[in-house]
């Protein structure tokens, strides 16, 4: 073969796009499904149970789709309300009232009416399309900037503007580490808090691992580190978030919150105020 250097620009005008088939065979099966489910003005636990026993996880799928729910955010919700019992056919098999019980607290059957008796608009697949590709994307944002923003509310409740938000503090080596808020200030941190909120599983949910590490590794061993949570999906990632509670056991972090716990944080805070006299 002959040696050639190639050019950038050639190669980037040659790309071209690479079409595909997003329907695979569930697509096919559910589709078809949809088209047989019976349209009427109100669904009952039957009409549920029957698109379970024919095909259980077309079924569920079928479920997620009239409750525009990804599957992280289904499995939460379920989790959410089955605790510690199973959400797969394994565990509807075992107790199929009870698991339809479950499901239909998920408000499904009032879905299923709004959608099957919902009249069609051209718009509605190109706000679909914005939904699930844009509307998901912002969806994750705000989950997560809602817990921040309720960290903050409370930071500057008890501090003022004694604090410094998003910001990447000085351990005492001259280190640095980001970090959501540090309180007073990032050149003399006395208090650090991450603050982060999850509505879906993914790399951010390990990430935060990663990064609680890197604030115990250079803040001070006097330095209280708080760490704000919330979100359902953690209970997707439970040994993520044992590793996270370890930490508090040996010390490493002071003290975890969720947002049902927004009394006892500010409590908490208003305490290192007094002992750090800020």
């Amino acid at each position: 073969m002959e040696v050639i250097e190639q050019d950038l620009d050639d190669i980037l005008n040659s790309l071209g796009s690479l079409p595909v088939d997003w329907q695979d065979e569930t697509a096919v099966r559910v589709i078809r499904r949809l088209g047989a489910f019976p349209a009427k003005t109100a669904y009952s636990e039957s009409d549920i149970q029957a698109l379970l026993n024919e095909n259980f996880e077309d079924g569920i799928l079928i479920c997620r789709l009239f409750l525009g729910m990804s599957k992280d955010q289904f499995v939460s919700v379920l989790r959410g309300i089955r605790d510690e019992k199973g959400i797969g056919v394994k565990s509807y098999r075992a107790d199929p009232a009870g698991f339809l019980r479950d499901l239909l607290g998920t408000g499904l059957l009032d879905a299923v009416a709004e959608q099957a008796n919902r009249k069609p608009h051209w718009t509605d697949v190109l706000v679909e399309r914005l939904r699930s590709g844009r509307g998901s994307a912002i969806a994750g944002q705000r989950r997560g900037r809602g817990v921040e923003d309720l960290a903050e509310q409370t930071v500057r409740k008890v501090f003022g503007g004694n604090f410094q938000p998003r910001c990447s503090f000085a351990g005492p080596r001259g280190q640095v580490a980001k970090c959501d808020f540090a309180i007073p200030s990032k050149d003399a941190a006395r208090i650090l808090i991450e603050a982060k909120g999850y509505g879906a599983t993914g790399s951010k949910m390990s990430d935060i691992l990663g990064d609680l590490h890197a604030i115990i590794a250079r803040k001070r061993p006097d330095t209280a580190l708080l760490f704000f949570t919330d979100g359902l999906t953690w209970k997707q990632r439970g040994s993520d978030l044992r590793k996270i509670v370890e930490l508090q056991n040996n010390g490493a972090i002071t003290r975890i919150y969720t947002s049902a716990m927004a009394d006892r944080f500010e409590a908490d805070l208003r305490q290192l105020k007094r002992e750090y006299k800020l």
